[in-house]
């Protein structure tokens, strides 16, 4: 069922759920969890193999404006209040589990979908479970049996979304002017690319191949959003805060020694520790008020993915106040320096202005939350938005952080790096 607000104006969820978690063999499963979505899909948050995949619907909110996380967030609670839960494994993501993203602007229409799937299925290293969730009463018992592989999307074909790429160098270019004028130190500029399918697309194509592809990577799927992020906005586990910061990309050549290269050149580069810095400075300035101590590496890593070098840091905290969940941290946390630039609320206004485009729930937390607040939240990057009335159409989106030494060029090939990932999981090959 989709739920929305109750009469006084309060958003709202099934007052009576019901969850059962049991354990079940490892080898019972299938070597990639996402075996067992069925063809319309479902919800994901996979990485090496380990995470959650949930299929059916017991509710689903949808939220608006700047207040979305916060409406998500207190109807989980109420609902979480009110639940009946017989949890028999006890670990990060057992028990009622809600999928969520959200849209990157208060403006946007995307809004934010939180969603009760029906069943859950986890694996975290040698423990294995099943969840079960309904209204009223238990659930019976789900069957765990890998579903028919999916087909291939056939031909796709590629055309420009809200600008072309002549535009969006002009816009890369103002976007300098405006950095070298004073007016902020940098903007993140998205563009999207609409793509075509010769045949309906079945999602889990997409995630079997995102997810074989990029391993070290979050592969999700929550509410017609799919992607492979490498960067965890925020995971909340019994008190420790870990969050990863991704600012400065190079795009690698496919040959080892070069490629090894240009990790000390990335590493040295002026303009990319540059936006590194300003991404780690946000995110820790957003941090610090919930958690009693924090720690950054004083220098980044390069981390290493099968099309691009990011320059990476892992910054950690402990929460110093009970009750914080994952989502108000990711809320708090949300838009990052990554993702918007610095100062933040210009460069947002800076960015709506130049990519004359909505980016829906691209850039937006995405992620998973449990019945205690923790979870998980990364940021929708690789990824692309599904037309739930087309199902032949979807949208890709790519961004780069643009700072004053940026060269619009460049920038537009960074992009293309970017956008490779999705491109790759739509093919056949």
């Amino acid at each position: 069922m989709t739920l929305g607000p109750s009469p006084d104006g309060a958003q709202t969820l099934p007052a009576a759920l019901v969850a059962r978690t049991v354990r079940v063999d490892p080898e019972d499963l299938p070597a990639d969890l996402m075996d067992l979505l069925p063809p319309e899909g479902g919800n994901a948050w996979v990485r090496r193999g380990d995470g959650l995949v949930a299929w059916g619907e017991v509710a689903a909110l949808r939220t608006e404006g700047e207040d979305r996380f916060a409406d998500a967030d207190a109807a989980w609670r109420t609902a979480m209040a009110h639940a009946v839960v017989r949890d028999e494994v006890r670990l990060p993501g057992t028990g009622p589990v809600a999928f969520a993203s959200f849209a990157f602007a208060d403006d946007s229409p995307a809004g934010g979908v939180l969603v009760v799937p029906r069943v859950v299925v986890g694996r975290r290293g040698e423990d294995a479970w099943l969840t079960t969730v309904d209204v009223g009463a238990m659930a019976p018992a789900a069957r765990l049996e890998p579903t028919e592989p999916p087909l291939g999307p056939g031909d796709v074909t590629y055309r420009p979304g809200g600008l072309s790429p002549d535009a969006w160098r002009s816009a890369v270019a103002e976007a300098v002017a405006a950095i070298r004028a004073g007016r902020l130190d940098k903007v993140v500029l998205a563009r999207d690319v609409e793509a075509r399918t010769a045949h309906p697309l079945d999602p889990r194509w997409v995630l079997h191949r995102l997810a074989t592809d990029y391993p070290g990577c979050w592969t999700f799927s929550v509410g017609g959003l799919v992607g492979a992020t490498p960067e965890l906005l925020v995971r909340s586990e019994k008190g420790l805060v870990t969050s990863r910061v991704l600012a400065g990309t190079i795009r690698r050549t496919g040959d080892d020694d070069a490629d090894l290269a240009h990790a000390g050149v990335l590493a040295h580069s002026s303009k990319d520790l540059e936006e590194h810095e300003y991404a780690v400075a946000s995110l820790t300035r957003a941090l610090e008020p919930f958690c009693s101590s924090t720690n950054v590496p004083e220098t980044p890593f390069v981390l290493h993915l099968p099309n691009v070098l990011h320059l990476a840091t892992d910054v950690t905290g402990v929460l110093g106040e009970e009750g914080t969940s994952s989502l108000a941290l990711a809320a708090a946390l949300h838009p990052t320096a990554a993702v918007a630039g610095t100062p933040t609320a210009d460069a947002v206004t800076l960015l709506a202005r130049l990519e004359r485009m909505d980016r829906g729930r691209y850039a937006g937390p995405v992620g998973w939350l449990g019945a205690d607040g923790d979870g998980e939240w990364g940021i929708g990057l690789r990824s692309a938005e599904l037309d739930a009335d087309d199902q032949h159409r979807l949208r890709l989106f790519a961004g780069c952080g643009i700072v004053a030494a940026s060269v619009p060029d460049s920038e537009l090939a960074e992009s293309e790096a970017k956008l490779e990932p999705m491109r790759h999981a739509l093919g056949e090959d």
